[in-house]
């Protein structure tokens, strides 16, 4: 017996949670992938105008924290601790988190059975990540 697939139109297909999520994925990797060349792209420029080594260059490119230039040769950080850098390093944090724990969200649904463990799952992975997103957010702000 072949059964036929069953397909709705396009039309006619809501918008479910899990297709929101689905495209929610893939935006966040796309904007981290966004966040990187930026990334890179700044730390070339200001690698530039303040004769730093590649090894700072990189630092500075994957992760725009002042504490990554504070100890080597530069005679002056503010231009790396100002508020457009901040703002850069939180986008890339908040985004890199969502997408993380929504993964580990998706691995934990498949393992967990029943409908009450994996809401369990999702509450419990939710308020972890606006813990750490308070602590990396205020970590990057005042560092």
């Amino acid at each position: 017996m072949n059964a036929k697939p069953r397909t709705l139109p396009l039309s006619k297909r809501g918008m479910s949670f899990e297709t929101f999520m689905w495209a929610f994925t893939r935006a966040t990797a796309l904007g981290m992938y966004g966040f990187i060349l930026f990334g890179v792209v700044g730390a070339l420029a200001m690698g530039a105008q303040h004769s730093m080594t590649f090894v700072e260059v990189l630092r500075w490119a994957l992760v725009s924290n002042p504490g990554h230039v504070e100890y080597t040769n530069l005679p002056d950080i503010t231009p790396f601790a100002s508020m457009f850098w901040r703002l850069v390093a939180s986008g890339m944090f908040l985004t890199a988190g969502s997408h993380g724990i929504h993964g580990v969200i998706v691995v934990l649904d498949d393992y967990l059975p029943k409908d009450n463990q994996r809401n369990w799952n999702r509450y419990l992975n939710m308020a972890m990540f606006f813990v750490v997103a308070a602590a990396g957010l205020y970590i990057i702000w005042t560092a």
